[in-house]
């Protein structure tokens, strides 16, 4: 079964209240608290598309897929490759803060080297 799951790539965005940002970002109530629930059973391709746009991920990144006995898929098959093992997101914003500063700094330069090397 698809389920919709983006409070990992909120988290690992260091987004701390997640209902507030969605709604901020242009999402009604409702559909904010459906996406988060993760109990929706329709995802809008524009709700896709603005999610991907303001979370810069792709819409692989916003799906799980959960094995059903019912209905097996064979191991190569590429649904498997949306099964998300660890729920348990990073939180960079964590990570950055337990960094020693001049670690820190190196991880920064290293960013913005990766950023400038794509433009």
């Amino acid at each position: 079964m698809l389920t919709i799951k983006i409070a990992h790539v909120l988290n690992s965005r260091g987004i701390d209240n997640h209902f507030n940002f969605l709604v901020r970002s242009g999402f009604s109530n409702h559909t904010a608290h459906n996406l988060l629930s993760s109990k929706t059973r329709s995802f809008r391709l524009d709700h896709i598309e603005m999610l991907c746009r303001i979370l810069v991920c792709e819409p692989n990144d916003l799906v799980s897929y959960t094995p059903s006995a019912k209905h097996p898929v064979p191991d190569y098959h590429p649904l498997n490759n949306l099964i998300k093992n660890d729920e348990t997101s990073i939180s960079f914003k964590n990570t950055l803060r337990r960094l020693p500063y001049k670690e820190l700094m190196n991880v920064s330069n290293k960013i913005a080297e990766e950023v400038n090397s794509k433009k």
